[in-house]
């Protein structure tokens, strides 16, 4: 359990006699709420349900079975190939995300079990350079899917992301392909492969990876889209219907399966594994 939670009060306080970081308020109902009480609750607003974001780490920690996650390719790390020096050279960039977040680049990989189900997990964190996706995180992604299809086990990717990373250029784009190949041999073994969108997932990884599971959950309110809205308000020259690129937008019109609140998501991973488990690990030809 967390610390015993300090009073919130409307009296002026001085700003030295309040610790930052305890309490964060929600923008959805503007509710304050204690930060170890948000933790405890996987990050959702206790009062309006609003999912606010996680790190990798978080996500792992709520999904694997507590001890059995190996991380894998821990020490991968992208190098500036383009020299690129717009806007803030890219090295700096990655130095001070790394420090900043204390990942290497903005997906953790590896093995685990799920209420006892073997397989392997991938999850974006979008506070490493909005989980863009460059050379080292689509050669990790398609790593761990090429990890589960040797091992005949289902592949899990947790996808949040702003799309491909500009920094990498044409290197970047290439991974949605990258990605894409890994998947197709890994259905090609019949082996199953979901995928879990999370606020925000667009661009380039929507359009690859993170629309190919064999099942797609998404958690609610989340973002999910290739262009923006506004990108294509302005491109269409349309009003964008209500709702437009929400994950019930999306489950509405087919594009995902199931939208699963947070809470939920470990037991609805666990019972679709059951369901493949049940076909032997594998998805029927039918699939």
């Amino acid at each position: 359990m967390f610390e015993k939670k300090p009073k919130l009060t409307s009296t002026k306080t001085k700003k030295r006699d309040i610790p930052s970081g305890l309490w964060v308020k929600c923008d959805d109902c503007d509710e304050m709420i204690y930060n170890q009480e948000l933790i405890a609750n996987l990050k959702v607003c206790p009062k309006c349900d609003r999912h606010f974001p996680m790190t990798a780490r978080e996500r792992i920690s709520a999904l694997a079975d507590m001890g059995t996650f190996q991380e894998t390719n821990a020490n991968m790390t992208s190098v500036d190939m383009l020299k690129f020096t717009g806007m803030a050279a890219y090295t700096e960039r990655l130095k001070t995300y790394q420090r900043q977040t204390q990942l290497n680049d903005a997906v953790i990989t590896g093995l685990c079990q799920i209420r006892g189900h073997p397989v392997t997990l991938g999850v974006m964190d979008f506070t490493f350079l909005g989980a863009s996706m460059g050379s080292v995180v689509g050669e990790k992604i398609t790593a761990v899917i090429e990890s589960a299809t040797e091992r005949a086990i289902p592949s899990i990717i947790v996808a949040a992301s702003g799309g491909a990373r500009m920094y990498e250029g044409i290197l970047s784009l290439m991974q949605m392909a990258k990605t894409s190949a890994a998947l197709a041999r890994h259905a090609k073994e019949r082996l199953p492969y979901i995928a879990v969108l999370t606020h925000p997932t667009t661009a380039g990884v929507m359009a690859s990876f993170a629309s190919l599971g064999d099942v797609i959950m998404a958690e609610p309110k989340a973002l999910i889209g290739f262009a923006g809205p506004r990108v294509i308000k302005e491109t269409t020259q349309q009003e964008l219907p209500d709702g437009f690129q929400t994950s019930e937008f999306m489950l509405e019109h087919g594009l995902i399966d199931i939208i699963v609140h947070r809470k939920e998501l470990r037991d609805a991973i666990s019972k679709t594994l059951q369901y493949f488990a049940a076909n032997g690990g594998r998805k029927s030809k039918a699939a």
